[in-house]
């Protein structure tokens, strides 16, 4: 099982680079099944969900080619003939993401056989607003064995109004109404640029889509859609793991190929923190201001503050000087990086879903375990200002969303290694 290593003291220094978002290329690929014509994604991260949601379509019949060499980050998907229109649990054990092929598969096949969603323990994510969304829509659904089976001839158009707001939900829902017979409204739906991501490959498709990231959106179905090309967008998280990590090193780093319109929670936070940010049309600098001051977040959803980013500010607020109050209000279980952090003396104590953070405090090394995915890359930000080397075990949680994160992270002065690799190579 693979391990980081990590020295601390380095302040990072140069330009990094981010990648494709995970949670736009997952559904987009979902949205594949929606038509037999060949579907081209450029943009791709070259991460491990990736490559599970490409074992998933193939699983179920379909042509995928996921680049290499020049054409790294692109990914050719044809789902010409869905023999299989089975999510087995062998294949999405380890990934949330699962439930995103319900939607398409029974819009067109009829049929979907899916297995319950696996992932990161933060918490639950319940699969209801999808049965609910889709039985309105006049699906048939069953639960056995730790399946869903739905079925359905054709579903029908729909007025839904989310109970909660819920970003799979809603992608899973747009996706299924794109081939529904009639108009779907939809009300209470997630904003995020993932969502906004999806729609706009569903409309390059010729789907008929009104209002992606507003709470309302509108879908007239229609009875085909064709195949498109479509470049995903950067990924707002690791935009922002790297952010804090040159704010938390007190380097001077510029994060590249990266929207700024998908940070501004997390980039006006960083500055009442006292963190000089500065923003250009596709990056965003960041440098030391001095002491960090400790500042107050509540997670929310977008474009409120985002829960994938609490674990990595949390980091940050151990540096601070203050007490720091972080809210998790999306997810129930989101602190199982905390009693890590503590492990590397940081002063933190819980309270049902508040935590506080006392800094700054000094960080030392330690062997610590990652958790999820987010709670890996607090982990490795707290290493790198911690004294003397850090080993986080169980770095296969990060591997899951994060593309050749030490790589890009020894590139611009850390002291980080993969157990078994020497300091200074890439």
């Amino acid at each position: 099982m693979d391990k980081f290593v990590v020295r601390g003291g380095n302040p990072l220094l140069g330009t990094i680079k981010v990648s494709g978002a995970k949670n736009s290329a997952l559904p987009c690929m979902a949205a594949a099944i929606l038509t037999e014509d060949e579907v081209i994604l450029e943009n791709i991260p070259q991460v491990n969900d990736i490559e599970t949601e490409r074992k998933l379509l193939t699983s179920m019949g379909a042509e995928v080619e996921l680049g290499y060499g020049r054409a790294q980050h692109r990914t050719r998907i044809k789902c010409a003939i869905l023999s299989d229109p089975v999510a087995k649990y062998e294949i999405v054990k380890t990934m949330r993401a699962s439930s995103l092929v319900l939607g398409p598969l029974i819009a067109r096949t009829g049929i979907a056989r899916v297995a319950m969603p696996g992932g990161c323990a933060i918490g639950g994510r319940p699969i209801d607003l999808h049965i609910n969304g889709l039985e309105a829509m006049g699906a048939t659904i069953t639960q056995d064995h730790g399946y869903l089976e739905a079925r359905a001839d054709r579903l029908k158009g729909a007025h839904i109004v989310f109970d909660k707001i819920t970003v799979t939900g809603t992608e899973d829902l747009l996706m299924a109404a794109t081939l529904a017979e009639g108009e779907s409204v939809f009300e209470n739906c997630a904003r995020e640029p993932e969502v906004t991501d999806l729609a706009a490959l569903l409309i390059a498709m010729g789907a008929k889509i009104e209002g992606a990231g507003t709470g309302t959106i509108r879908i007239q179905g229609v009875s085909k859609l064709h195949g498109a090309r479509h470049r995903i967008n950067p990924d707002r998280i690791e935009a922002g793991t790297f952010l804090i990590a040159g704010a938390i090193t007190g380097g001077d780093l510029n994060v590249d190929c990266c929207e700024p319109k998908h940070l501004g929670a997390l980039i006006t936070k960083l500055e009442q923190c006292g963190v000089k940010i500065d923003v250009g049309a596709d990056h965003v600098r960041v440098r030391s201001g001095g002491e960090l001051k400790a500042a107050d977040i509540t997670t929310e959803e977008y474009p409120g503050f985002p829960t994938d980013m609490q674990a990595q500010y949390m980091a940050l607020a151990t540096q601070a000087e203050g007490t720091s109050t972080v809210i998790e209000n999306i997810f129930e279980n989101r602190f199982m990086h905390v009693q890590e952090l503590i492990r590397m003396g940081a002063n933190i104590s819980i309270s049902g879903r508040t935590a506080t953070v006392r800094g700054k405090t000094p960080l030392q090394s330690a062997a610590v375990m990652c958790s999820d995915l987010r709670a890996s890359a607090s982990l490795v930000l707290a290493a790198l200002v911690a004294d003397g080397e850090t080993i986080l075990d169980r770095v296969y949680h990060l591997d899951r969303g994060y593309e050749h994160f030490e790589e890009k992270l020894r590139g611009v002065g850390a002291q980080i290694r993969r157990m078994g690799d020497v300091f200074g190579k890439k």
